[in-house]
Parts: C-alpha cells; sequence; structure tokens
C-alpha cells in the first residue's frame, strides 16, 4: 500500500510564515542599523577603540555561540514557545540598548540581544519544517524565510538613515520593539507548536563546551580578520576546536545528546552544510572589497553606495522566490550546481574589474553572483533540514545557521587577510619617505581608508601619486580574491551535482526527511 501524500499547507500556514518573516528581517535591520548609528554612539558614550569593537561584534558572537543550545532547547520545550520567549526577550533587551547611558551598559544589552536573537533563527527554521511537510510548499516557504533576510538588508540602512536624521541613535534599536509585540500577539494564535515528545533533558555541560568552543573560533578568526595573524587569536581557535572535539566525543556517550552526530553521515545532509558554508565564505569575504571600492575608489557617498547594493539584494529575493518552480522541472543538486556556477560567473567579472568607471560592471556582478547563490542558501537549507527527522529539525536548522556564521567568518578572515596582505605588499614601497606620522604612514600601508585620509595632508601630485597606489593595491587584491572566490564555487558546483544528484527527480514528489538516519 502506498503512502499518502503529505498534507498541504493551508492560509494559516501562509499567513504563520509571513509572521515567522518579521523577527528574520528584524534580525536583519539590526545588523545594518547600528553601523549606521556608530558615530553618534562614538560621540554621546564615548567607548575606547576596544569597546566600540565589543559593540559592533558581541552581538554576533553570542548569536553564533547560542544558536546548536537555542535549536536543542526548541526541540524540548517547543519552538513556539522559545520563539516567543525569544521575541519579548529582544524587545526587553532593546529597550534597554536603546537607553544604555555608557558604553559597557550597551555591550551588555547588545550581548542579551545576541541571547534573544539566538532563538530566532533555529525557532522559525524549524517551525517551517513542521508547517509545511509538502516538499514542493516547503522550499516556498524556505525562499521566502531566507529573501526576508535579504529584505531587512535592504530596509535597514533606509529605516536607520531616517531616524538618525530626526532621532537620537537609540531610535535604530526601538524598530525591533513593535515588530516583536506584533509577534507576540499573533504568534499564539498563528503558529503551532511543536516539539520533541521523547526529548530527554538538557545537557548543561553540553552547552558550556559548545558555546565556549564557538565563542573561541569566532573571536579567533576575527581577530586575525581585523589585526593580522598573531599567537592570541590562534590560541583561541585552537582552544576552541579542542572544545568542540570534547563536546563531539561527550554526544557519542549520551543518551539524549544536544546534537545527533549520525546526521553527518547523511551525504546530502553534509555535502548541502559544506556548500551553504562555502557560499557564505565567498559571499561575506568580498563583501569587504565592494562598499570601499564603491566609496574609496569611485568616490561614492555611504548613502549611493547603499543605493547601489539594492540591485544585487533584489536579485537575490528573485532568486530564492524561483527555486520552486526550477526544482519541479531539474533535480536539486542540478539546480544548486547550476547555481553555484553562475554566481562563479559573476565572481569572475570582477577579475577584469576596471579602476575608473566600472560601477555598471560591479552591479551586474553583484547581480549575477546573487541570482546564483540564492538557489543553492534555499535549496541546501531545505535539504539541511529536511533530511532530519521532525522532532530534530529544531537543532538541524541551528546546525545550518552555525556553519553560515562560521562561513561568513572564516570568508572575511581568509580572503581578508589575503587582500590586505596583497595591499600592503604593494604599498610598502608607495607611501614617500620622510613623513611625519607614523600612525598616518603604518595606516596608509595598511588600508585605502589611510591612504586616502594621508593623501589629503599631502601637497603638489604627492597626494595623488599615493591616492592612485592606494586604489590600484585595492583593486589587485580584489581581482584575485574574486578569482579565488569563483574558483571554490566551481570546486564547490561540481561536488554538489556529483554527490547529490541522487537526491530528487525532477518532476516527481519528493518525500520529506526521506534520508533515513543509520543505524547507531
Amino acid at each position: 500500500m502506498s503512502a499518502s501524500p503529505p498534507a498541504r499547507a493551508t492560509v494559516r500556514e501562509w499567513t504563520g510564515l509571513a509572521v515567522i518573516a518579521l523577527p528574520c528581517m528584524l534580525y536583519s535591520m539590526d545588523l545594518t542599523v547600528l553601523n549606521l548609528a556608530i558615530p553618534a554612539i562614538s560621540e554621546e558614550l564615548k567607548p575606547t577603540a576596544s569597546q566600540l569593537l565589543w559593540i559592533v561584534d558581541i552581538y554576533g558572537f553570542f548569536v553564533a555561540g547560542l544558536l546548536v543550545t537555542m535549536g536543542t532547547l526548541g526541540d524540548r520545550i517547543g519552538r513556539r514557545r522559545l520563539l516567543l520567549i525569544g521575541a519579548a526577550a529582544f524587545g526587553i533587551a532593546s529597550v534597554l540598548a536603546a537607553f544604555s547611558t555608557s558604553a559597557n551598559m550597551l555591550i551588555a544589552t547588545r550581548a542579551l540581544l545576541g541571547v534573544a536573537g539566538a532563538t530566532l533563527a533555529p525557532s522559525t527554521l524549524s517551525l517551517i519544517r513542521n508547517m509545511f511537510l509538502d516538499p514542493a510548499q516547503r522550499t516556498v516557504a524556505i525562499g521566502v524565510w531566507i529573501s526576508s533576510y535579504s529584505a531587512g538588508a535592504v530596509i535597514g540602512p533606509v529605516v536607520g538613515g531616517v531616524l538618525l536624521q530626526f532621532f537620537p541613535w537609540g531610535s535604530v534599536f526601538l524598530i525591533g520593539v513593535p515588530v516583536m509585540v506584533l509577534l507576540l500577539v499573533l504568534g499564539p494564535i498563528l503558529l503551532p507548536e511543536y516539539r520533541d515528545p521523547d526529548a530527554g533533558r538538557l545537557d548543561l555541560a553540553s552547552v558550556a563546551l559548545s558555546l565556549a568552543a564557538v565563542l573561541a573560533v569566532i573571536y579567533g578568526i576575527k581577530q586575525i580578520a581585523e589585526h593580522g595573524p598573531d599567537v592570541v587569536p590562534a590560541l583561541s581557535i585552537a582552544v576552541g576546536v579542542s572544545l568542540g572535539w570534547m563536546f563531539a566525543r561527550r554526544q557519542k556517550r549520551l543518551a539524549n545528546p544536544m546534537i545527533d552526530l549520525q546526521l553527518f553521515r547523511l551525504p546530502a545532509f553534509t555535502v548541502s552544510l559544506a556548500a551553504y558554508m562555502l557560499a557564505c565564505f565567498v559571499m561575506f569575504g568580498l563583501f569587504l572589497y565592494n562598499a570601499q571600492y564603491l566609496q574609496l575608489v569611485l568616490g561614492l557617498s555611504p548613502l549611493h553606495a547603499g543605493l547601489w547594493s539594492v540591485p544585487s539584494a533584489a536579485a537575490f529575493i528573485v532568486g530564492s522566490m524561483v527555486v520552486s518552480a526550477l526544482v519541479r522541472r531539474m533535480r536539486p543538486a542540478y539546480v544548486m550546481g547550476g547555481g553555484l556556477a553562475v554566481a562563479a560567473m559573476g565572481f569572475a567579472m570582477l577579475i577584469v574589474l576596471p579602476a575608473q568607471g566600472g560601477l555598471a560592471w560591479m552591479v551586474a556582478s553583484a547581480v549575477i553572483s546573487s541570482l546564483g547563490l540564492a538557489p543553492v542558501f534555499t535549496l541546501a537549507t531545505d535539504v539541511v533540514v529536511g533530511s532530519a527527522p521532525p522532532e530534530r529539525a529544531g537543532v538541524a536548522s541551528a546546525i545550518s545557521e552555525t556553519s553560515s556564521e562560521f562561513g561568513g567568518a572564516l570568508g572575511i578572515a581568509i580572503l581578508g587577510s589575503i587582500g590586505a596582505a596583497i595591499y600592503r605588499s604593494t604599498m610598502a614601497d608607495a607611501v614617500p619617505a620622510g613623513l611625519a606620522g607614523a600612525a598616518e604612514v603604518e595606516a596608509a600601508r595598511s588600508t585605502l581608508g589611510g591612504a586616502v585620509a594621508l593623501a589629503s595632508q599631502l601637497t603638489g601630485s604627492a597626494g595623488a601619486e599615493l591616492l592612485d597606489a592606494g586604489r590600484a593595491a585595492l583593486l589587485h587584491g580584489l581581482r584575485l580574491t574574486a578569482g579565488i572566490c569563483a574558483a571554490v564555487l566551481l570546486v564547490v558546483a561540481g561536488l554538489v551535482a556529483f554527490r547529490l544528484r541522487g537526491a530528487g527527480e525532477a518532476n516527481a514528489p519528493r518525500t520529506p526527511g526521506a534520508a533515513a538516519l543509520p543505524e547507531r
């Protein structure tokens, strides 16, 4: 007797999806609006350089470190319950952050925002896994979920800019309060509750090990990205890896582990997870150069540079939404592999990016890359979450999001370090000798922003020559990094197309969670 087809979502589920998209959009907005408020925060709270770094970074640290814990907790206490608890905490922490009276208070409230923010991605994604049982509908729902992050990235700078024009810097944190209030009102009405009926107690030792491991590795990577290789960040990464190994060993011994390591024996799970992480690796790694090229090479204002990022964000939304139509005609592996190949073509365009007048070329490259990567993000997330049993959807969602955090951090650290090394090597002899101000000279040899600042102090042709050298050095690093990104994407495209070629048939329904876990 053949199995009955999975139940299809109704209007209630689709309306619930709109509610789920709200906190995801807010999460993305919160990452972007803070950067706009940094000058005003610096002027009022007068943080030290170290405090300012923690104000920016601590939110992401706690989100990355607690994703797995929150995913596991949601499986145990209920995904809707955790989402609503996180929404309430996020709203309260947003108010506290908005009215912070010192740098240390803002750091503490940003940490609370990170703890609350860590509940959003695994809770919302695992709810989608249980609300949309039909594979085709689930692919569409995950496309909407991913698009909400892109929409937040587009809306954030615009809304933040308007608020900062008329209100104090704290207003950028208050954006989240009405959104979270709306979620608290509509969530219990529209979102069903799901939990693992056989969940055991949360192992606090595993929580501590996973948090410490992720924080140590992410901290080390970020320090290398910002300050270059050193003993302390290398030691931090080594400690984090060691703690991660201890965490994995402990999971094998527990009757109710936080992460079922058997998931990693599923080819669909592991290959999709790797593709997701490496896609984030190239995307975030190249973000470092795009803004510098637009503002410091082409001379655009921050507002104009931000507006020119809208086409690529719109392309990402379009790419996320056409996935469901593509997978009805092609295997998911070929859609993902083709998307990676298209993205590689977009990155390869930057290898020949013009030094001047390259705005249209840069925007076209970003649009093509976004169109190619969007289906990868949607399908990889879909496969990762769909590979796990429904009762483990929370932790599978958390693993997916943690991989993207690691991928982005590695991209910034590794690709940023490559670009920084190329810039320093090129600029070693470009700064005129005998200049006063060792700090300014060192800054000019380290970043294009430093070269622009020093060039404005020089007279005659020396300033123009220094500026030309700095722009050429940045462009050289951008082109080489883009070539590396294109090569990585092509390798991953081949891996995905080969390893996942049996996952799903064109024009045939895919059974949710069809991949069975291996026997222990």
